[in-house]
């Protein structure tokens, strides 16, 4: 893990490890500075109460070079190897919002936006927190060695008696690393869980209040809270256990250096400024070993959220993020041949939709609830590729209008311009077209009035034109509104439709469609039932011709005219209609 995200930015992690090597043999010179002053400036002072100028002089300048190296290999490590961190860690977010990008709309349907968001926060974030102490470590190892040659160059006993206690300061760590790695795992994977929790509450905050559901809610994620806190709980006291041992060895031996080295003093095996020495390099060694197992420490917790950030990298572009439809046959905007197509397997929702739409003309789609309106529109958008059949059309991507529309929380120009390049002449044409200038008026500061998180500031039906206006700007050829104008007025729904068959020559629009005003404006309606095309025709004649569809409308009807919820109703009695065979149907 470490040497792939350090392969990402190596130059800034090489400078980092150069300035942690500098430090490391600057910590050693140190120690030798330090037993050079006490055998030739304190030993003599106490000894024969007197010391030269020159040793002193000559001991303060080690000393006070021996610092600045020191200090300077401090900087240059921390600056870079935060750099290397932070480098790392943008980079890894891009490549999984690329990879984001490159995955098609069927793909998002099947993973929860909470745990994407994790993916590219608190997943990178933990997979990037082990870079930070790295270049320390590699410089402690580096001091390790030079302190093991330099202590065995100066008395090989007290030499081989610290070198013997590296091991059992490494065995500590690596036992920590598989100790926690299991429980890091799951730490990561609760924390996951509670952000796609509370992301989703956000989301549904209107939801939940509007239905008194604060409580099961809050129930909800106090369940993942304390599985997320056993879990931490959990891993900090290992990391408390492995703290308290990586300070118990250091200090004992010290205390074993200076047992050891007092009876060789007092042989005359050793002086004291060996003794000296030794201790001190030993206890400038705590801390670097305390970062070497703060970088173990933190290896779980990085592995586990480098591992589900791979998880997201390893895995392949489910399709095409956005399909180019190839050109269709001359004089038809939208030709759909032997189109099937199911979320999941054996569960069809579209079957083998035979249509050709010609060019610069309306069309409807009428249906029941689940007919497969929407995914009809989708597909021919080119957002779900068809699991059988082919797509082709006029545009090579179709402008589609949700009945959700999406705004982002900025201006209401830039919404609709979202490129940032479209002529205010071209601009202007398409709010008119959409029927937002009508309603301009009454913002604060109309085109430049920021319309807040999902456009919150707006109302329905506003969000939806201005979500048409977004899609106008680019004079499609082919334009899908999905249910797009259900927040309209008739009157206003109207104006929409026969303005674009009346101003933007050869445009095609396929709507679905529930109102009977609506549907009577199309120049043909595509009817489904149960995922297949019924029938296609005019209005008038499937009236005629199609019972279940003059059902269908006539319930519609009643619908507008006493709110009754006619139009439930009537899906209710389509049931049997959908059994009729498709052969009876026009």
């Amino acid at each position: 893990m470490v040497a792939s995200e350090v392969r990402l930015h190596l130059g800034a992690f090489s400078i980092a490890v150069a300035g942690a090597t500098v430090f490391a043999l600057a910590t050693v010179a140190s120690s030798w500075a330090v037993r050079w002053v006490t055998n030739e400036v304190i030993v003599p002072r106490f000894d024969d109460g007197h010391v030269a100028a020159s040793a002193v002089i000559t001991g303060a300048a080690m000393i006070i070079a021996v610092g600045l190296v020191r200090s300077v290999g401090v900087v240059v490590r921390r600056v870079w190897a935060g750099r290397t961190q932070y480098r790392v860690l943008g980079t890894l977010r891009e490549q999984v919002v690329d990879r984001y990008q490159d995955q098609p709309y069927r793909w998002y349907r099947a993973h929860p936006t909470g745990e994407l968001i994790a993916h590219a926060g608190v997943d990178a974030e933990a997979a990037t927190e082990v870079l930070a102490p790295i270049p320390y470590a590699v410089g402690t190892v580096v001091l390790i060695v030079t302190s093991a040659a330099w202590m065995l160059a100066t008395d090989v006993v007290l030499g081989l008696l610290a070198v013997a206690l590296f091991p059992i300061l490494i065995l500590q760590n690596v036992f920590f690393q598989r100790r926690g790695e299991g429980p890091a795992n799951a730490s990561q994977e609760r924390l996951g869980e509670v952000s796609a929790l509370v992301h989703e509450s956000l989301e549904a905050v209107t939801v939940i209040k509007s239905f008194g559901a604060e409580s099961r809610e809050a129930e909800r994620l106090h369940e993942r809270a304390v599985e997320l806190r056993h879990a931490k709980v959990h891993l900090a006291k290992l990391r408390a256990t492995f703290d308290l041992f990586l300070d118990a060895v250091p200090s004992y031996a010290n205390v074993l250096l200076i047992v050891v080295g007092a009876a060789r003093v007092q042989a005359g095996d050793a002086s004291l400024g060996d003794i000296t020495s030794f201790v001190y390099l030993f206890t400038l060694l705590v801390w670097p070993l305390r970062i070497i197992g703060f970088a173990l420490g933190d290896l779980p917790h990085s592995l586990a959220g480098w591992d589900r950030v791979q998880g997201i990298l390893r895995e392949p572009p489910a399709g095409t993020a956005a399909i180019d439809l190839p050109p269709a046959a001359l004089g038809a905007a939208v030709v759909a041949d032997g189109v099937s197509f199911a979320y999941e397997p054996g569960r069809d929702v579209l079957r083998s939709i035979d249509l050709s739409v010609p060019a610069g003309t309306t069309v409807a789609v009428v249906g029941s609830t689940a007919a497969g309106k929407s995914t009809l529109l989708t597909v021919l958008a080119g957002l779900l590729e068809p699991d059988e059949g082919t797509v082709s059309a006029a545009a090579p991507r179709p402008a589609l209008v949700f009945q959700e529309p999406f705004l982002f929380a900025a201006s209401l120009r830039d919404n609709v311009d979202m490129r940032g390049d479209v002529p205010d002449a071209d601009l202007h044409a398409a709010l008119e077209l959409a029927q937002v200038t009508s309603f301009l008026p009454e913002l604060p500061h109309g085109l430049d009035t920021v319309v807040g998180e999902r456009g919150v500031s707006l109302s329905g039906g506003q969000r939806q034109r201005v979500a048409l206006a977004r899609a106008l700007v680019a004079r499609p050829e082919l334009l899908l509104l999905d249910d797009a104008t259900s927040s309209l007025d008739p009157t206003t729904e109207a104006r929409i439709l026969v303005g674009l068959r009346d101003r933007l020559e050869g445009i095609t629009t396929i709507a679905v469609a529930s109102r009977p005003a609506t549907i009577a404006l199309a120049d043909d309606v595509v009817y489904l039932v149960n995922g297949r095309v019924a029938a296609y025709g005019p209005h008038d004649d499937l009236y005629a011709t199609v019972p279940s569809y003059r059902r269908l409308v006539e319930a519609y009807e009643r619908e507008r005219d006493t709110g009754e919820g006619d139009a439930a109703r009537a899906d209710a009695e389509l049931a049997d209609a959908a059994l009729e065979p498709i052969g009876e149907l026009r």
